[in-house]
């Protein structure tokens, strides 16, 4: 697993490389983080945007969770590592207005405790269960200007593809119940993002 990471790690890092070090124009390259992310149990995100077109932008990001809050292993709720690269096409320019995006993700994931029961058919049916998904996404949102350099988004995504999972009978005994592979379509993001744009 360290292998795909590197290997998604080296675009991310080949991305922003090259829009930081292209000269930039006028508000080429923005920086964002996803608000509502950290309504779920703290994860951790950012974006980079990379606007090469008055209607064009290509980003990269990420979201991280692997926070545990006390000692019960049913509070460890939706823990994550996912990666995306996509687009986004702007109707009237970039980082202003309304826009529509694809991308594709990988995410790595683990739901225990209220999440995976409560809502067993985005966590695999299980008191707990662990593994990867790989999908395309589409989403639609809106860009508010706040000022020269801030902007807030508000949108949604969809993804769907192909996951892997193990399932286990309770969070910390280990106890495989189940394991398998098949097609998902779920709700990527709720986006509530602050932008600041160079």
């Amino acid at each position: 697993m360290s292998k795909k990471f590197g290997v998604i790690g080296v675009v991310f890092l080949l991305m922003s490389l090259q829009a930081v070090l292209r000269p930039a124009g006028a508000q080429e390259i923005s920086i964002a983080t996803n608000l509502a992310d950290y309504a779920q149990a703290g994860t951790l995100n950012a974006e980079a945007s990379y606007g090469f077109d008055r209607h064009w932008s290509v980003n990269a990001g990420f979201r991280y969770n692997p926070f545990r809050y006390g000692s019960d292993d049913n509070l460890r709720l939706h823990r994550q590592r996912l990666f995306s690269a996509g687009a986004r096409y702007w109707p009237w320019h970039i980082y202003s207005g309304w826009w529509l995006s694809a991308k594709a993700q990988y995410q790595e994931y683990a739901n225990t405790g209220p999440e995976a029961q409560l809502l067993p058919e985005l966590s695999g049916g299980g008191p707990a269960t662990e593994g990867d998904r790989y999908g395309i996404g589409l989403g639609a949102g809106y860009s508010k200007m706040l000022g020269p350099h801030f902007n807030l988004d508000f949108g949604f995504g969809l993804w769907g593809g192909y996951a892997r999972y193990v399932r286990y009978s309770c969070p910390s005994c280990g106890r495989i119940v189940a394991s398998g592979s098949n097609a998902f379509f779920l709700p990527s993001e709720l986006i509530l993002a602050l932008n600041y744009i160079f």
